[in-house]
């Protein structure tokens, strides 16, 4: 079995550093069941390669298990060949320090995602071949299996439950090894050892930071666990270990930025630029993605065009905000019938936000830390594609107008980045391009010559659909 991990990051034999291995010499250390060998086959400022190379003795593998039924089985099967849950041993014990998060010479690094190849042959994936795609992208990674036949000899024979794997994206170090570590086995779904309860603590210990809105966790966990009872026991661990930040600190961010706004009411002319927008369309059915409070659901639910909304917000607390500015406890049933509000991230696949007509994303994706962008792309134009999409987001050309902002901030204290006019319609058309969908833009609020307008508006439809 051979994992192989690339970087094209420059310089790229800073994947040494960040590995803790010299790229000149070969690595090994002898485990319980065999040996595990570490090797550059290539480290240059270009490309740099690490390979981790498992040699697994089937005698060694079985060693104090006792005898039972079917015993040979101990003997003849894949462990020594393919990825399994002894990869993931082997990963502790020769990246540990790095899967930690710490580097001893590039700790700055260490905190940086950067662009970074995996490759896994063979890899058994147990069930539906689908499940690699569904654990892996939602993470923000390009995805790339190849079936392996069952025996070269006799393709009519078909393929096996092995595959090749690639996966790529810009992720930490730390995050790619803990995604392999805890992903390997449940597309495995057998391992080689006894599962107890330390089991769920390693699960929220390697799952740390993204297993918590993973849209498969439940997926995840039943198989890395297997057994019904650990599996909903780690489940209700990660409910409870869901921290989103604190309401009254975005109230208190929200109400900064509404200060900045205010004096030329640009939240209340996004509202109705949007609302016309979402009534031109036709649409029936409307997805908003980034709910917050509900400044868009409260006028949605006003009009009888809108038969079906969703309101998706990643915090609870928020969503609980949002349904007592609604009135929700004593909305007519009627009313109640047509509006509903969940909690999720924008980031993951997730199938509940599929089949909408229209979706809005106001003032949203400025609070995404922009190596996330990819994996929210996917999800809204690729997974849920909604026939209208209207995002929206602040003009950066426009702050400078602003009194008493201060020079090269932002309009508000979370926001990750604020783009140029050129900057949002680069991003636009690549979306364009990737998932099928025109686009066009509007400004809202004054315009200034040289500056444009304050807020800038893309209303993207889907190629194919005839307008209302």
């Amino acid at each position: 079995m051979l994992l192989t991990i690339s970087t094209t990051h420059k310089p790229a034999s800073d994947l040494g550093f960040l590995l803790m291995k010299n790229p000149e010499n070969v690595h090994e250390v002898s485990l319980a069941f065999g040996k595990a060998t570490v090797f550059f086959p290539e480290a240059d400022e270009t490309k740099c390669t690490a390979a981790l190379m498992l040699d697994i003795d089937p005698v060694q593998l079985v060693r104090g298990k006792g005898r039972h039924s079917g015993a040979e089985d101990q003997y003849v099967n894949d462990r020594p060949y393919a990825a399994s849950s002894l990869l993931s041993v082997a990963l502790a014990r020769m990246f540990g320090t790095t899967l930690s998060g710490r580097s001893k010479h590039r700790q700055e690094l260490a905190e940086t995602p950067i662009e970074l190849e995996a490759k896994i042959s063979p890899l058994p994936v147990r069930g539906n071949k689908q499940i690699v795609t569904q654990l892996f992208e939602p993470l923000g990674y390009e995805v790339k299996t190849s079936s392996i036949a069952l025996d070269p000899i006799h393709p009519d024979w078909g393929d096996s439950h092995y595959v090749t794997l690639v996966i790529r994206g810009k992720h930490k170090i730390a995050d790619l090894l803990n995604h392999l570590y805890v992903l390997v086995p449940v597309l495995d779904a057998n391992k080689h050892y006894y599962i107890d309860d330390a089991e769920i603590e390693k699960l929220l210990r390697k799952g740390t930071g993204w297993l918590e809105q993973h849209p498969h966790k439940d997926l995840i966990a039943k198989r890395y666990l297997r057994f019904r009872s650990l599996s909903r026991a780690a489940l209700r661990r990660l409910e409870d270990s869901v921290e989103p930040e604190p309401a009254e600190e975005i109230a208190k961010n929200n109400e900064a930025e509404e200060v900045i706004e205010k004096p030329i009411r640009l939240n209340e002319q996004r509202m109705l630029s949007v609302m016309a927008e979402l009534e031109r369309s036709g649409a029936s059915s409307v997805l908003d993605l980034g709910c917050g409070e509900g400044k868009l659901l409260r006028r949605l639910i006003q009009h009888s065009q809108f038969q079906k909304i969703l309101g998706v917000e990643v915090s609870p607390q928020i969503l609980a905000i949002a349904s007592d500015k609604l009135k929700f406890e004593r909305m007519a049933d009627r009313q109640k019938a047509r509006i509903e509000l969940i909690q999720g991230s924008l980031v993951y696949r997730d199938d509940r936000l599929k089949g909408f007509d229209a979706a809005t994303v106001i003032e949203v994706i400025e609070h995404m830390d922009a190596e996330r962008l990819s994996a929210f792309s996917d999800a809204l134009f690729g997974h849920a594609q909604p026939n209208i999409i209207i995002m929206t987001t602040p003009n950066r050309e426009f702050n400078t107008l602003f009194e008493g902002m201060i020079e090269g901030t932002m309009r508000h204290s979370d926001h990750r980045f604020e783009w140029t006019r050129q900057e949002f319609k680069i991003y636009a058309d690549s979306c364009c391009k990737n998932y099928g969908y025109s686009v066009d833009f509007f400004p809202i609020g004054e315009v200034h010559a040289d500056h444009g307008a304050p807020t800038q508006m893309a209303v993207f439809k889907k190629i194919g659909k005839s307008e209302a």
